[in-house]
């Protein structure tokens, strides 16, 4: 009698540990399904930071050789630090390298007011991947990020009656300046010593 019993107990004891090994596989699947949607998503944040970047850094640097194109003329330089030109070339068109890049592409990208800036919006090449939940299969993740480009750099104009070799004094931050001379332009800032990028919060 005892020997029955005891069998009788394994046999249903076994169902029970079908079940719980069964939900314990659907529980770790499920937690994969999350983690290859979390990486999906962090790929996607990645690529709209780096293209967003881009885009920013690109313009920075338009803007800087504006600068250099107009140093002898200060009273250009005020549009200039403030963005209010006319770029030559469209900075987004480094957004979709870098997305690119990043395995991503660009659903939008456009210029922002003052800061000047660059809000760009990305969609991943991959998709989630086949998990058990199935709306993942062909989702892909989106992320958007917004760059500025801040001026480093403040100067006055020289007075009317001043004579024509003075240019004013670039002073800019962490204590650093540029005393100009129109006669001798051989060292002059570089983009990010003028210019400052960063993404917004």
């Amino acid at each position: 009698m005892t020997r029955l019993r005891t069998h009788g107990d394994a046999g249903q004891a076994f169902p029970i540990y079908i079940t719980v090994v069964g939900g314990l596989l659907f529980l770790a699947l499920a937690y994969f399904a999350v983690g290859q949607a979390t990486v999906n998503r962090g790929g996607a944040q990645t690529a709209a930071d780096a293209a967003a970047l881009a885009a920013a850094q690109n313009a920075r640097d338009q803007l800087a050789e504006e600068w250099v194109r107009a140093v002898l003329d200060p009273v250009k330089w005020d549009d200039i630090f403030r963005g209010d030109v006319q770029l030559v070339n469209d900075p987004c068109f480094r957004a979709t390298q870098l997305a690119a890049h990043n395995e991503a592409d660009v659903d939008g990208c456009v210029q922002t007011g003052w800061p000047l800036g660059y809000q760009v919006d990305v969609q991943t090449r991959k998709t989630m991947g086949e998990s058990i939940v199935p709306a993942t299969a062909q989702k892909r993740s989106r992320a958007s990020a917004k760059a500025v480009i801040e001026p480093l750099c403040q100067f006055k104009l020289p007075a009317e009656d001043a004579q024509d070799d003075v240019l004013p004094r670039l002073t800019c931050r962490d204590g650093n300046f540029w005393d100009l001379k129109p006669d001798d332009l051989t060292d002059l800032p570089e983009p990010n010593d003028l210019f400052d990028v960063h993404l917004a919060d």
